[in-house]
């Protein structure tokens, strides 16, 4: 089990970003936008550092679902490696199972 104190800075990271999501990505539409002057690119760029550096996308760490695990997640069903295993052997994942040969 991951530390608690992790888990909920991750999820307030989570927040952060849908809370500045719109604006996150109005200002970098007009930092990318090369027609524009060269100051007003300049401004976008100041206003984009006084956002919160938590409310980046990118800061956003994948973690279990169940544990907290930030290694070996699987996207497609939000688990570590350890938790899909356990859950796929006891066929509570449907549609998958155990490998044997």
């Amino acid at each position: 089990m991951a530390k608690t104190s992790a888990i909920e800075r991750n999820t307030k990271r989570t927040r952060l970003s849908k809370k500045h999501a719109a604006r996150r990505a109005k200002l970098k539409a007009v930092l990318m936008d090369r027609s524009l002057p060269i100051e007003q690119r300049f401004e976008a760029m100041l206003d984009m550092q006084k956002l919160p550096r938590n409310s980046s996308k990118g800061r956003i760490r994948n973690r279990c679902a169940l544990t907290g695990r930030p290694r070996a997640y699987y996207r497609k069903v939000r688990l570590c490696r350890m938790q899909l295993r356990d859950l796929a052997s006891y066929g509570q994942i449907p549609g998958m199972v155990k490998a044997s040969w």
